[in-house]
């Protein structure tokens, strides 16, 4: 007699739901993909419009460090990423039909750089492999039966209601919202007696409080070849001042480290490759204008001396601009909004989830993506995190 298939619903339609709808239809499950809106994939394409970045070329020992949230479990994480690192990753998309490379920052992307044609080729894929999706289905709840578990929805207005074998949670963090994520799962589970660890701004810009002489210099401009540091901890890169602070992959690497101290601020090195005394040597002679002799002499740039400016004041020496431009400390006030952030920090607590990422109080429901209180930052890690749930959740559910 042949085995009765596992019928398996997937809620969300992202990265992490649509992997572990791609490995449970694999492994033989009956799935089906609900999401709300009109078509799945919104949030990979909105990632993809810079250039969709998959994954990055770094060691998996530094790959692995990238990872963090409240009680993370990294001995678990390990196992989870050795079964599908970056490297399978780059074989999944090849399968797909879709080259990718390694930029010289690590970052891998498809050799177009584009998401709509991957996103496009792996939907069909699902669809040969058998996964029906329905579109325009919110999630609003869900029931755990004597041998199923039922799903409720609200589809054009009206109520709809299946029962599952299994069910996998893929439905984002509140980043992004017009794609989906709205964090309105939140209650629901929270209402089954889930802990949730609150959701917060991850992978964002940070305020700070700039004088209106300072910004009518400095706002739009880029910043170039810094050493950000935020409780000891540092980041190599470029970051944009904005009108409310600043944005950039170091700062978004800092979310973690920023976010647990009780005056959050950074500190820049704006001249990372030269030390103190050298750049006191480079100013010789001068005597006076110290910050035209420092854009002269050390290429000091206008936006770094207008920022040095607005915090320090004048200098009558070129010992202390110095010290300051190679550890200028910016207090930061906030974060910006959840909308606005690019992903989001806690979520399910680790203590709720078994090692298949299954609810130790819902048995068959699993979660996966940024559901999950884990945390990456962007440049292919915060993507890979997404594939890696989707992976554990999708063999969870279809051989339990």
């Amino acid at each position: 007699m042949t085995e009765k298939k596992r019928n398996i619903a997937i809620i969300g339609g992202g990265p992490a739901g649509l992997r572990a709808a791609e490995v449970a239809a694999v492994a033989g499950a009956a799935v089906t993909v609900y999401d709300a809106k009109p078509s799945v994939g919104r949030k990979f394409l909105v990632a993809g419009k810079s250039g969709l970045n998959l994954t990055n070329s770094a060691e998996f020992e530094d790959f692995l460090a990238q990872y963090s949230g409240g009680d993370f479990p990294l001995d678990r994480w390990r196992g989870y990423l050795k079964s599908f690192d970056n490297y399978h990753m780059s074989d999944w998309a090849y399968d797909l039909g879709v080259e990718t490379f390694a930029s010289s920052t690590g970052k891998v992307f498809p050799m177009s750089k584009k998401a709509a044609p991957l996103l496009r080729a792996w939907v069909m894929r699902l669809r040969e492999l058998g996964v029906c999706f329905h579109m325009k289905h919110q999630w609003v709840g869900l029931e755990k039966l004597d041998d199923s578990i039922r799903v409720d929805f609200l589809h054009n207005q009206l109520p709809v209601s299946e029962s599952y074998d299994a069910v996998i949670l893929a439905m984002g963090g509140a980043s992004w919202p017009q794609t989906g994520s709205t964090g309105s799962w939140v209650s629901i589970l929270e209402g089954h007696g889930i802990e949730i660890v609150p959701l917060q701004s991850a992978n964002c810009g940070w305020e700070c409080k700039w004088t209106p002489e300072t910004l009518e210099r400095i706002e739009g401009k880029p910043l170039q070849n810094l050493h950000v540091s935020a409780n000891g901890i540092k980041h190599t890169g470029e970051l944009v001042v904005t009108r409310y602070g600043f944005e950039g992959t170091p700062l978004y690497s800092l979310g973690s480290q920023l976010r647990s101290m009780e005056q959050p601020a950074i500190e820049i090195d704006f001249k990372p490759t030269f030390t103190e005394e050298r750049l006191v040597a480079k100013m010789e002679s001068a005597r006076r204008d110290f910050y035209k002799e420092a854009g002269l002499r050390w290429k000091l740039n206008e936006t770094a001396c207008a920022i040095i400016r607005q915090y320090y004041g004048e200098f009558d020496n070129a010992a202390a601009l110095a010290k300051v431009a190679k550890c200028c400390r910016i207090p930061l006030t906030q974060p910006r909004p959840i909308a606005e952030a690019i992903s989001t920090a806690g979520g399910v607590a680790w203590n709720e989830l078994d090692e298949h990422l299954m609810l130790n109080k819902l048995p068959g429901v699993y979660c996966a993506g940024e559901m999950i209180d884990w945390e990456a930052p962007t440049g292919g890690f915060l993507m890979q995190g997404c594939f890696v749930t989707g992976n554990v959740a999708g063999q969870g559910a279809a051989v339990s």
